[in-house]
């Protein structure tokens, strides 16, 4: 799975659609998601309790209402440049504006078993070597509603200024030194950790997007592993309005004039029967959504033909949230490694 829009809307039903035809479904590596559930196997396979796990942002808070004639001020591109390069602004604006993060944060919910805050995404700033201190619980001086959380690490002070040696385009996983033995291992290693010496960060600073997705073909050709698989339905990414819409308006998707993906608990977004992002395109409004607040299902006119739309309500109805999915498709060859296997039993 190379789109993963397509993952965060419907990945948890077409994982369980693959397994049970026997086939192996997978996120693709090169990709932040598939990544950063490589290091979250890791970690668990390795015997630590996973803290945290995301990836990193160019963000600051009014970024969230970047339009397609905003999105190059925000990068820092003239619209002449951006010409030149061929580059879309609507989709640059999609990753400017937390709906490519709060997609990519869904895939890696419904991969992991990690849950996100129930607000979604906060985007913390810091470098590096300060995400062992920020992904922590709130009580212990961090900035987590919980352990098991997904975030976003920014690489902007809340000022606007860059911050040296930063996360942007990479990802992390924070563990857990749960013992006294593990916690001195950490300082006669040299691991980085917080002041407590009990929280550690294992990152990748970048992401090869298409040129890293053999290491998925080699996985599931040889040892009948995903690189990343939804195990259940945990996250949602849904349509939140960037403006007050007015009836009769037309939404127009990630990245546009009208809304914004958020992170959300999949049990919030089922019963508050919001829109997933993936739908918020095309449809129009039949009642004022004001700024700031999710567009739900009854907001607007859809297509209760459309394939999409009938695929989505499939999972509503057949795939609770929170619950696991049998996902195990074709057996490993005999004698392969299996990192995933391992991590998943650990869970």
């Amino acid at each position: 799975m190379v789109t993963v829009e397509a993952d965060a809307f419907c990945g948890p039903l077409l994982a369980r659609k693959a397994a049970e035809a026997g086939v192996v479904y997978s996120l693709a590596y090169g990709d932040q998601p598939a990544l950063i559930c490589d290091l979250v196997d890791w970690a668990r396979a390795a015997g630590f309790p996973v803290v945290a796990a995301g990836r990193g942002h160019k963000w600051l808070p009014h970024f969230a209402q970047s339009t397609p004639e905003t999105v190059w001020g925000h990068y820092g591109l003239t619209p002449e440049q951006a010409s030149v390069g061929g580059l879309n602004p609507k989709m640059f604006n999609s990753f400017l504006d937390g709906s490519k993060p709060a997609i990519e944060a869904t895939a890696v919910c419904n991969a992991t078993g990690l849950t996100p805050a129930p607000g979604g995404l906060l985007y913390p700033p810091g470098a590096v070597d300060e995400i062992p201190t920020l992904m922590r619980p709130r009580e212990e001086g961090g900035v987590l509603h919980h352990k098991g959380q997904v975030e976003v690490i920014s690489s902007l002070r809340a000022n606007g200024e860059p911050i040296p040696y930063d996360i942007r385009f990479g990802v992390f996983v924070v563990f857990e030194g749960d013992t006294e033995y593990i916690r001195r291992c950490f300082m006669e290693y040299g691991v980085k950790t917080d002041a407590t010496g009990r929280y550690a960060c294992l990152y990748k600073r970048w992401h090869l997007i298409g040129l890293e997705v053999g290491i998925s073909v080699a996985s599931v050709g040889l040892r009948g592993e995903p690189t990343g698989c939804a195990t259940g339905w945990r996250a949602d990414a849904v349509a939140v309005s960037k403006k007050d819409l007015k009836p009769g308006e037309i939404l127009d998707g990630e990245g546009g004039y009208t809304v914004v993906g958020r992170l959300m608990p999949a049990a919030d977004s089922l019963a508050q029967g919001c829109l997933p992002l993936g739908l918020a395109h095309g449809w129009k409004l039949l009642r004022p959504v004001a700024a700031g607040q999710p567009v739900r299902w009854s907001d607007v006119a859809f297509d209760a033909n459309a394939t999409a739309v009938k695929l989505r309500r499939e999972m509503e109805s057949s795939v609770a949230p929170g619950s696991g999915i049998s996902l195990y498709g074709p057996p490993r060859r005999e004698g392969a490694s299996a990192p995933h296997a391992i991590a998943a039993a650990s869970r």
